[in-house]
C-alpha cells in the first residue's frame, strides 16, 4: 500500500441547482487535482443542495433524485474525473427503479462508478428509506468506507465499517451550527455571513466556537482514535438553504490529530498526505486488537428499537 494523497473540500452551494454546484465541483477538482491530490471528497447532497430538502414533498424529492449510475449528475462526475484525473467522493438524493427514495454518496473516477453508499439515518425528509448496509470498497490500493453525517454520531457505525477493513472512512456531512440540548448551540446569523470581508473576526469566532468546530472536537478527533483509520471530514461553508454552515473540512488521521483543514471563509481544499505506516503505529489499532467481544457481543446485539430525534426539525 502506497502513500495516497486526498483532498477534502468546502464550498457553497445552490439548492436545488446542480449545474452550479457540479461546476463548483468541477473548479475545486482540478485545483485539487493540479495540487497533487488523487482523490477529492465533498459534503453531504454536494450535488443537490440538502437542508432545502425537508419542504419538498414525495413528488418533488423524486423529480430532485437521480438513477444511480446512469442519472446525468453521476454521469456528469465521471466525466469531471476523467478530465481531472481525480477520484471525485460527492452526494445527492438517489431513487431506484421501484420508486425508493434515498440519501446517496459515491465514489467515481475515469473509468466509472466504484462505490455506493446509501445514509443508514437519514432525517431531513419523511420520505427517505434508510440504507441497509455498510460499504468497503478499494481506491489506490486502500480500503475505504463511507458514512454520512448523523451515520457517525453511532459509534458502532464507525467501529463496524472500520472491523469490515476500511482504512479510511470519507464522512460527508451538513452539519454545526444548529440548535441543541447541548451548552452553546443554536443557529448561526446569515448577516454575519453577508458581512464576512467587512467583520471577518466575528464570523470566524461564531464559526470556531460551540455551536461548530469546538462542538467537532468534542467527537471527531475519538472516531479516527478509537478506530485506527483516517478521517475524512467534508462539511459545506455558507447558506445551505436558510441555514449558514461554517466548513471546516478536514483531514484526520489515525491518532487523532488533524492533518488538513480548510481554514478560508469561502469555497476551500485542503490536501493531505496519508502513510500506512500510521494506520498500525497509532494505539486503536492495538486497542482493537485487544477486544474481547465474549464480554458484549450479547449486550452489543441485544434487540433495541432505533428512536431518532433532530432537534432542530422538531
Amino acid at each position: 500500500m502506497q502513500n495516497i494523497n486526498i483532498a477534502t473540500a468546502q464550498f457553497e452551494n445552490k439548492s436545488g441547482d446542480k449545474k452550479y454546484n457540479l461546476e463548483a465541483i468541477d473548479r475545486l477538482s482540478a485545483e485539487a487535482a493540479a495540487k497533487g491530490a488523487q482523490v477529492i471528497a465533498f459534503h453531504e447532497c454536494s450535488v443537490t443542495g440538502y437542508s432545502f430538502a425537508r419542504k419538498l414533498d414525495r413528488a418533488q424529492l423524486t423529480d430532485l433524485a437521480e438513477l444511480i449510475p446512469d442519472g446525468p449528475s453521476i454521469q456528469a462526475l465521471i466525466g469531471i474525473a476523467a478530465k481531472n484525473n481525480i477520484a471525485i467522493l460527492a452526494g445527492l438524493f438517489e431513487k431506484d427503479e421501484a420508486g425508493n427514495l434515498f440519501k446517496a454518496y459515491v465514489c467515481v473516477d475515469k473509468t466509472g462508478l466504484l462505490a455506493k453508499f446509501r445514509k443508514l439515518h437519514p432525517f431531513i425528509n419523511g420520505h427517505l428509506t434508510p440504507g441497509d448496509e455498510y460499504v468497503v470498497f478499494d481506491l489506490y490500493g486502500w480500503k475505504c468506507g463511507i458514512l454520512i453525517c448523523y451515520d457517525n454520531n453511532i459509534v458502532e457505525n464507525v467501529r463496524a465499517t472500520a472491523l469490515l477493513g476500511a482504512d479510511i472512512i470519507f464522512m460527508p456531512h451538513v452539519t454545526m451550527m444548529t440548535p441543541s440540548t447541548r451548552p452553546g448551540a443554536g443557529f448561526a446569523d446569515p448577516a454575519l455571513w453577508e458581512k464576512r470581508h467587512e467583520d471577518p473576526t466575528s464570523l470566524r469566532l461564531e464559526f470556531d466556537g460551540l455551536k461548530g468546530r469546538a462542538w467537532l472536537m468534542k467527537w471527531l478527533p475519538a472516531r479516527a482514535y478509537d478506530n485506527a483509520i483516517y478521517a475524512i471530514f467534508s462539511n459545506p461553508i455558507g447558506m445551505d438553504d436558510d441555514q449558514l454552515k461554517n466548513g471546516c473540512s478536514m483531514i484526520l488521521d489515525p491518532f487523532g490529530d488533524i492533518i488538513a483543514e480548510c481554514r478560508n471563509l469561502g469555497d476551500d481544499i485542503a490536501i493531505a498526505t496519508c502513510t500506512p505506516e500510521k494506520l498500525t503505529q497509532a494505539g486503536g489499532h492495538r486497542y482493537r486488537k485487544a477486544r474481547r467481544p465474549d464480554l458484549y457481543k450479547d449486550i452489543i446485539g441485544k434487540e433495541h428499537s432505533p428512536e431518532q430525534k433532530v432537534a432542530w426539525l422538531s
